[in-house]
C-alpha cells in the first residue's frame, strides 16, 4: 500500500471488510483511532447533508456520531470526508488505503487543528499516556492489513499530507452542505503551516 494508487495494491478491494471484521484492526481503529467500520449497514447521515457536486457514502462512525464517507461513485480508491455532528465537514484522504496509513500514523489526528509542533508532541504523547499499548496495537493492525509496521508514515509526513488534502484542489471538490444548503465549516482553518 505505497502512496495513493488504489489499483497497485494487491487486496486493496479487502480493506473495509478487514476495518469491521479483524479482531486486531478493530482493536486499533474502532478503539483507538475511532473509526468504527463493524456495522456499515447502521450508519446514515443526517438527513440532508450531502456533497455539493457527488454522492455521499457513509461507510463508518466516530464515537461521537461522526460520519466517514466515501465521495461519488467508485471503490475505495474514493476520496474520504468526514462529517461532524458540530457542523464540520471535509477530506481526510483520497482513498482508504491513504486514510489507514493516516489514522496509523496519528490516530489522534482530530486533536491536530491548529497546533504546534510542539503540542502536537504533546497531544501525541498524552495519546500514549492513555493508550499505553498503542504502538502494539497499531503494528497488529498494520499487520494484519498486510502492512509492515517499520514502514509506516511518520507523524510529520501524516499530518502534512491531511493539511494538503484538507486545503487543496479536494476539499474544493468535496464542499459539505447541511440540510439547509449551507456548507459546513472546514475542518481545519486555512493558516498557513498548521494542520
Amino acid at each position: 500500500m505505497n502512496g495513493s494508487n488504489a489499483s497497485a495494491d494487491p487486496g486493496v478491494h479487502a480493506l473495509l471488510p478487514l476495518l469491521g471484521a479483524d479482531e486486531e484492526v478493530v482493536a486499533f481503529f474502532a478503539g483507538v483511532a475511532d473509526l468504527d467500520a463493524t456495522d456499515p449497514a447502521g450508519h446514515e447521515l443526517e438527513d440532508g447533508v450531502r456533497l455539493a457536486s457527488a454522492r455521499l457514502e457513509q461507510f463508518a462512525r466516530a464515537g461521537s456520531g461522526d460520519a466517514f464517507c466515501f465521495v461519488g461513485e467508485g471503490g475505495e480508491e474514493r476520496p474520504v470526508v468526514y462529517v461532524s455532528l458540530d457542523g464540520e465537514a471535509g477530506p481526510l484522504a483520497v482513498g482508504l488505503p491513504e486514510l489507514v496509513r493516516l489514522f496509523l500514523a496519528v490516530p489522534w489526528w482530530r486533536d491536530a487543528p491548529g497546533r504546534t509542533a510542539e503540542e502536537l508532541r504533546a497531544v501525541a504523547d498524552e495519546y500514549r499516556e492513555d493508550v499505553p499499548d498503542l504502538d502494539l496495537r497499531r503494528d497488529r493492525a498494520a499487520r494484519a492489513l498486510g502492512l509492515d509496521p517499520a514502514g509506516l508514515l511518520p507523524e510529520a509526513v501524516a499530518l502534512a499530507r491531511l493539511v494538503e488534502v484538507s486545503r487543496g484542489p479536494v476539499a474544493a471538490a468535496c464542499l459539505v452542505v447541511g440540510y439547509e444548503g449551507e456548507p459546513l465549516d472546514p475542518l481545519f482553518g486555512a493558516g498557513p503551516d498548521r494542520p
